[in-house]
């Protein structure tokens, strides 16, 4: 049988979600973080084979993860704040550009937990209250199977709204020619 520490570190802090208190454990150390330990593994051949070594997950990885869940719900137009976006259309004209999934997603992970920040585009008639619990399931279940990290919470921000004829005007006017 393995016995696990259960101490508790000055470094963690209660987060209440839905009125249920949780603990989120903040990384240790006086530097950030580039990833986080899921499990600090065991050693020794007594070990069983899935426990020996150490398993870590950087922040870009929890990011991608969550964009990618996010922008899978409909009604989702896009993500990110209005100069994000406008780099992002830039970067996606580049020959051999690729679209930034992490775009609008910020993470604070911890050893075992993490918090996630999405900022949305969504269209315009599509319920934001429904959508927002939409995407705040997809991300959760996505995050909490892919990397078994607890997802303690999913803030949204709806950042802007595409109304239907916002594409429509600009794509009519590249349309036309000029010549006869």
């Amino acid at each position: 049988m393995v016995a696990t520490d259960t101490k508790t570190t000055p470094s963690t802090d209660s987060v209440t979600n839905n009125g249920t208190a949780a603990r989120f454990e903040q990384p240790t150390g006086t530097g950030r973080s580039a990833g986080t330990s899921l499990s600090a593994g065991a050693t020794g051949a007594e070990a069983p084979a899935g426990d020996r070594g150490r398993t870590s997950i950087a922040d870009v990885v929890v990011v991608k993860i969550a964009g990618m869940a996010a922008r899978e719900i409909p009604g989702v137009h896009d993500m990110g704040g209005g100069l994000s976006r406008t780099l992002g259309a830039v970067r996606d004209r580049v020959p051999g550009g690729r679209p930034n999934v992490g775009r609008g997603v910020k993470v604070e992970v911890g050893e075992r937990q993490t918090a996630i920040d999405l900022e949305l585009v969504v269209e315009y008639g599509v319920s934001i209250k429904e959508l927002a619990s939409e995407v705040r399931e997809n991300v959760i279940l996505a995050v909490e199977r892919i990397t078994g990290l607890e997802v303690v919470e999913v803030n949204i921000a709806i950042d802007d709204v595409r109304l239907p004829d916002d594409e429509d005007s600009s794509a009519s006017v590249g349309d036309q020619s000029r010549v006869a």
